[in-house]
Parts: structure tokens; sequence; C-alpha cells
């Protein structure tokens, strides 16, 4: 079966951040000029019509005339469990290893403070995802940056030497990873995770590992696991995933964590259940049975060809233009440019930057936020056609 990936659903009006929050919010893109309309490209979640086995598993329950206390379905855990065995190769997870979460950065702070105290120094690569900088700020804890650097071909590599530097100086046993990387798109290679692992059980670092964009990976490449990678890692982390990236669910809330060691599991969960709020919604629940099918992988096979073409289209544009560094994504729908060299040849700011793109309707993302000084964060989840708009519109406005 084809699915729909060029219809833009009107999201207007129907509570979409990513719409009604242009030119409100203080972290919003400001609304376009007069003539042009608005194209999406910064709150990380889709524009394309939504896969419909999830509104069909969601519908048929909704009419059922009961939405009281429930217990999660066996269902639920069996769907996780053959995604992650069809999807990622996963043979040994079983149904007590999995737990929910309401959301991925709430599981991430369980997981972390069931291994660190407020004030400890937690590392994290730079750039790094807004959430991560946030949720840690906001509970007391010290961020080391390890920022990651560019290889010969331009990929964006971990600094293993700067690493253990951080490591060791900072007294650090915990560690925030993303794989892939957000926002740099990174897919981690085996050999990547490996030295990841062997840094990490010299110093007794504990991963907690945001899998979230896992299923979201370009052709040629493959995720890989945290815990699937090394004795180490399958002991010593903790990983978080969601529906939520994939099927644009997050207005749904829910995700789940898989942690193998036992421990480690019952201490996530008990910092999780503190609030006596982390619990299931009814309907998310559906909501991912109806997602986790073969169907939805289907679905999410198509999804990753159209988000392929797009970052082709996007990047290819951009790399273009003199001054503008684009490294193309392994994963993720999100790209990261780096304009510092056009900047400088303009004599333009971000800020000059960022309005005229936000001037003309490409509603792109600050990439200061995310510690790229001279960076746009552009979200190409949405059809092609407005792909090739936007930078129609950046060729011969802006840039």
């Amino acid at each position: 079966m084809q699915y729909d990936f060029t219809t833009k659903p009107e999201r207007a009006g129907k509570d979409a951040i990513a719409i009604d929050s242009v030119g409100i919010m203080d972290i919003a893109p400001k609304a376009p000029k007069d003539g042009f309309s608005l194209i999406p490209m910064w709150v990380a979640d889709m524009n394309f019509v939504m896969f419909p086995g999830i509104q069909k598993s969601i519908i048929e329950r909704a009419e059922h005339p009961a939405y009281g206390y429930f217990m999660p379905r066996d269902e639920y855990l069996d769907a996780i469990i053959n995604w992650q065995r069809v999807r990622n190769g996963v043979s040994d997870l079983t149904k007590e290893e999995i737990g929910y979460e309401n959301g991925v950065l709430g599981g991430v702070m369980s997981a972390l403070n069931s291994v660190c105290s407020r004030g400890d120094n937690v590392l994290v690569h730079s750039p790094t995802y807004i959430g991560f900088t946030g949720s840690l700020l906001n509970n007391g804890y010290h961020i080391v940056h390890s920022c990651l650097v560019p290889d010969e071909k331009g990929i964006m590599r971990m600094d293993l030497a700067d690493m253990e530097q951080k490591i060791k100086e900072n007294d650090i046993h915990a560690m925030i990873f993303c794989s892939p990387h957000n926002p740099c798109g990174r897919v981690w290679e085996m050999d990547e995770l490996k030295a990841l692992s062997d840094l990490c059980e010299k110093y007794d670092v504990t991963v907690i590992s945001d899998e979230i964009w896992s299923d979201i990976i370009m052709s040629g490449n493959r995720h890989i696991p945290t815990q699937s990678a090394t004795a180490y890692l399958h002991e010593n982390t903790a990983a978080f995933y969601a529906p939520s990236k994939t099927f644009n669910l997050a207005g749904l809330v829910g995700s789940y964590h898989i942690i193998y060691n036992k421990r480690l599991r019952d201490r996530t969960r008990k910092e999780g259940s503190l609030s006596h709020y982390n619990n299931m919604n009814l309907l998310s629940m559906y909501g991912l049975m109806g997602a986790y099918t073969q169907e939805g992988m289907n679905w999410t096979d198509q999804m990753c060809e159209v988000i392929g073409k797009n970052i082709e289209t996007a990047c290819g544009r951009l790399e273009r233009i003199d001054g503008v560094s684009v490294h193309r994504p392994e994963g993720t729908y999100m790209i990261f440019p780096d304009f510092s060299k056009w900047c400088e040849k303009k004599g333009m700011t971000m800020d000059e930057l960022e309005k005229a793109c936000w001037d003309v309707g490409v509603a792109a993302q600050d990439g200061r936020m995310f510690h790229g000084d001279h960076n746009l964060r552009l979200n190409l989840a949405l059809p092609t056609a407005y792909v090739e708009e936007a930078m129609d519109r950046l060729e011969k406005y802006v840039l």
C-alpha cells in the first residue's frame, strides 16, 4: 500500500504549536510578512497525514463509553517487543524490562536521579538538544559539554579524548547520550559505540540514552541500540523510546524505557513514581498499538524515503550557497546548517538572518538554543513540495 505524503494537513486552529504559536510565543518564529504563507520548519513534529492505523485503533477504543482506570494490555508490551525485534534486531527483550514513561525527558531525569544527586556533573554532547539543557538545569545538575567534531568528510564524531578529560576532571559518572543525535543527525556506528563503552566502563559511567529518533533512519544507515553494542552498555544503559517522533503522537503523551539491569530499572521506576502522575494515557496505549504493526512499519519505511528525498533537496540547495555548510543527516528529519562563513561574508548577524527567513514564511528555529552559534535548525518532515518552496524563498529573498 502507498500512503499519502504529499498532502499537508490543515493544522491552523487545531492546537498545533508549530502553527498557532507563530508570532505569539517568545520562542516561536515571528509571523511572515503579508503575501507569504507559513512553512512550519521549527517544532520537531510532522506535517504529514497520519498513518491511518493509529486513528482506527484509537477511534475503535474511543467508541466504548468508558475511560476509567485501566491496566496496560499485554498487546501493548507485545507490540513493543515485536517492533524492537523487527526494526532493531533486539532478541532478548522481555516485558519486565519495559516501563512506561510520560515522556522521554521525564524518563531521562528519573534514570539520572537514580544514579546521581543534584549538583552532580553530567556529560552531554554539544550541539545539545534544548530539552536536555532545560531538564538538567531545572533539576539542579551541572552540564559538562563535550563538542562533537567534524572529521575530514565533515561527519560529526565524538571526541573521545575530550570526553575522557572531562570525565576525569569533573568526576562524572553519568552521561546523556542521543542516538540518533539531535540536532546533528548522526547515526552512531558500532565501532563508535564500542569506544564509548570502553570509556564509560573505565570510569564507571552510566549511560542515559535518548533513542526517540531511532525509527527515522536514512538509506545506507542502521540504528544500533546502545544496549546492543556491548555487554557493559547492555547492563549500564537506560534507553528511552517513543512512537511520537515516528508517528507524530507527541500530543497523546507516552513513551517507554528499556532497562535490563534490575537495580537500575527498579530505581528508575521508583523515581518516576514519586509524582504519582507517571501513568499511561488510555488512548496513547491504543495509539502505540495501532502504530507498532506491520503496516506501521511499511508506513515508516515510506516516510523515511520521503525524508531522504527532502534531505537531498534541502541540503543540495543549501550546499550551493557560498558560505553555508551543511552535513546531510543519517537519521532524524532535522538539518542543522552552519551559516558562520555566510554571515561573515554578508556582514549579517544571526538575528538578521533569522528575521529574513521568518519574513518570507520559512519558520526556521534558532540553532543557538542547541549551542550552534551560527546554525539554523530546519524540520524537513513535510511534503517535498513545501521543502522545495522553502528553498526557493531562501534562494530568492534571503541567501
